[in-house]
Order: structure tokens, then sequence, then C-alpha cells
């Protein structure tokens, strides 16, 4: 294959829904899901809530023949569930884990237990060099009270950052996953708009799969309709994204997904629907590259920056809501602290009684006050763990708000000097200093 020969990767991206002794069918649906991988034979195959490493080591046992380099991603109490197999070698791999992820007292939830991240592994595909990224963003659970909603936002601010700073000298990028936002959620607009990224199904030149290419849908039988209001039919939450670069250009010939029931078994893979696109990599001759690229993407600059603006100003609004959600939990904390420690201290004072006073009694029973001491001081460890991690939140989201900040101004400035360079080039031609870009690394 010569180095202008377009090459062509299929990629495989599913929520596989494996929680030990909880989630139902687990083993049996593994061992279809490897069925299937080794059937298909993808080139990348990215996967989510694989919580048990006994799980990753049966599919790695499995897809050896097919997919002879993999990598697991550890992080968290019950690890992050992030697994990758791919036909080729994979040369680096690295985790970010989000700074924000839920509440260890939502245990119901369980999303604090695993180390929701993003992992990246780097792979050559014929000429080119291709960053992929897994991830698993924080889940919904609520369309109408959305608790988690600043928290996701952090998680996708961070997950551009993460792709943007690690992919400068990638000629492909591509990401899959359960990201648990909707195409035009707050935090889906930001990572699409800030990194450049498509989504394959919009862009797909064919589509086979679900209705408006859902992949949580009512008709799988893992799906409580309940946990789709106000959906009835289903919703988007899982994607492949892509991202060519000045080396290459990246097209999704083909895009399908699972349909909830599997051929020949009594239940899916699971209550995900899985996710396969074919993307066409297509390298740029030398002729294709510097100036005349940029004079096709002009036009369309000055709206994506004024875009990106508003997009990055409504999700600092989000956070700042955060912000002060936050500050009122810890300050709540705080003062529940303080009576505890008040109680305690005035548990003290009346076991001092018989000491100060000679020939007095205890005036409560020594049961009750036993069991008072022991709920006093349960209360004062429990709202000092508790400040102690809004305090670590707080920070989080301050650290956040404040790279927002920066990130508007800088939009602000780029979008005013390309402005000032239209206006000083009538005639269209690109100003002879680099076009500012608002998908660069910032420095």
């Amino acid at each position: 294959m010569s180095n202008m020969d377009s090459v062509r990767v299929r990629v495989f991206s599913l929520n596989c829904w494996g929680i030990r002794y909880l989630s139902k069918y687990c083993p049996q649906r593994y061992a279809m899901i490897g069925e299937m991988l080794y059937k298909e034979q993808h080139d990348i195959v990215l996967l989510q809530e694989v919580w048990s490493e006994k799980d990753y080591l049966f599919l790695k046992k499995k897809l050896a023949s097919c997919h002879p380099h993999s990598h697991y991603f550890r992080s968290g109490v019950i690890g992050s569930g992030l697994a990758i197999f791919s036909k080729h070698r994979i040369r680096d791999t690295f985790l970010y884990r989000y700074s924000l992820n839920g509440y260890p007292y939502m245990a119901h939830h369980g999303d604090w237990f695993g180390g929701k991240a993003v992992g990246m592994a780097i792979l050559n595909l014929g000429s080119l060099t291709a960053n992929v990224y897994v991830t698993h963003l924080h889940a919904e659970y609520s369309r109408e009270k959305d608790s988690y909603l600043p928290h996701r936002v952090v998680q996708a601010w961070e997950l551009q950052q993460f792709i943007r700073h690690t992919s400068a000298g990638a000629d492909v990028v591509i990401v899959g996953g359960d990201l648990n936002m909707h195409p035009q959620d707050l935090g889906n607009r930001l990572l699409r708009a800030y990194t450049g990224l498509q989504d394959s199904y919009l862009e797909t030149a064919k589509f086979d799969g679900c209705e408006n290419g859902m992949t949580l849908i009512a008709d799988n039988p893992f799906i409580s309709k309940k946990e789709l209001v106000p959906f009835e039919k289903g919703i988007r939450i899982d994607y492949i994204l892509f991202k060519g670069s000045s080396k290459a250009d990246v097209h999704c010939d083909s895009m399908s997904t699972t349909k909830g029931s599997v051929p020949n078994h009594p239940f899916p893979y699971s209550d995900h629907e899985a996710l396969t696109a074919e993307l066409r990599l297509e390298p740029h001759t030398p002729a294709e590259t510097g100036s005349d690229r940029k004079l096709k993407n002009k036009d369309s600059t000055t709206g994506k920056l004024a875009e990106l603006v508003d997009i990055v100003t409504e999700a600092r609004t989000e956070v700042k809501v955060g912000l002060h959600c936050a500050e009122r939990m810890r300050y709540t904390a705080a003062r529940t602290g303080v009576m505890g420690l008040a109680l305690l201290f005035l548990e003290l004072v009346i076991a001092a009684v018989p000491y100060l006073a000679l020939g007095a009694e205890q005036p409560f029973p020594r049961t009750s006050f036993y069991l008072l001491a022991v709920l006093c001081f349960a209360i004062l460890l429990t709202t000092s763990m508790l400040y102690i991690f809004y305090t670590m939140e707080l920070k989080s989201l301050q650290g956040a708000e404040d790279q927002m900040r920066l990130g508007i101004g800088s939009l602000q400035e780029k979008l005013k000097g390309f402005c000032l360079a239209q206006l000083h080039n009538p005639s269209g031609r690109p100003p002879e200093v680099q076009e500012p870009s608002a998908f660069e690394p910032e420095e």
C-alpha cells in the first residue's frame, strides 16, 4: 500500500453494562459479545462498563487471535470500566480521571465509586498516527432535576481539553463512548465545537440501525421505560466521533447500531445498543495542504468562533450554578457539624458533673448517655467528611470556571483578530500571518 492510499477503519463502541452479580445475565452476555467481536473483526473496539478485570481478561483471551493488542484502564475504587482492543499495535496509552464524578453518599447511583475517566491509545493506521479515546461520563438519571449537570459539564470541559492538548501531533482523532448526553446538550455541543470533532451518525453516508440513531431504546428488555421519560422511544447518548487534520481527511462511509434483540439469543448484548462506524482515512498530498486548505475553511471560521464563545459562556454559567449549590451544601455541613460539636461539648460538661459536685449523681441513664455520645460523634465525623468533600468539589468547579473565563477571553481575542484581518483583506485573500484557530491547544 502506498503512503497516499486511503485507509479503512471499522470502529466499534459498546457500554457493556458489566456489573458482576448485579447486571442481568452478565457472564452470558460477555460470551455473546466475545463471539460477536471475534466474528465481526473490527479494527478498533472501545468498551465501557467492563467493571471486572476478570471479564476483560476473558475477552482478551477470546480475541487474542483477531485483536492481539489491548489495554484495560484502571482507576477509582472499582475501576474506570474502560477497555480497548485493536488489530493495530498500541504504541502508548494514558488515562485522565475526571476531577468531579458525583457524590459518595448517592451510593444507589454508584458513579462516584467508578473512576470515570478518558483513556487514550496511540496507534499507527497505515502511514497515519491516530489518537483513539474511550470515555464514559456521569449518568443523568433525571432530565427534569439533573443535580449532576454541573459535574457532567465539567467532565465535558476536561474531556475537550484533554483531547485538544494530547492530539496536537495526531493525524486522526477517534473518540468513542457513552457520553450520557443528548446530541444538543450543553456538554455535547461544548465538546464538538471546541475540538472540531464530527458525529459519525450525522456525517455518515449510509445508516442502518435504530430510529434517529438511538442507543438507549424502549424495546430493549433491560431498559425500564421510566428511565426514558419524557422520551418514549429512546435516546441517543453513545457516540463515535472523529476528526482529521492537515495531513488527512476522515469520512464516515457507513454506520450501524444493534436493534435491541440479537438473533438466536434470548436477550441483547447490553442495555445500550452497540455502534459500528466504518471510517475512510484519506492522506493529503503536499499540494492539498497549506494556504489552500485555510481558504476553504475561512468563511466559516468567524461563525464558529462566535458560536463557541456563546457555548463556553453557557457552560460557565452552569458551572457557577454548581458553585453556588456546593457552597450552600458546605455551609449546611459546617453548621450541622458545629451543632454536633456543641452537643458533644454539652455531654462532656454533663459527664463532669459528678466530679465537680461531690455526691451528685449522673443526671442521665448511662446507656442513653453513651448512645447520645455516639450519635454526636457520628454527626461530627460525617459532617467533617462532607465538608472536606464539598471543599474539594468547590475547588474543582472554581478551577473549571477560571479556565472557562480565560478560554472565553482568548476566543474573543481570536474573533476580534480574525475580523480585523478580514477588514484588511477585502479581496478575500488569506492574511500572510498564520490564521488563528479556535481548535488549536492553548499554551
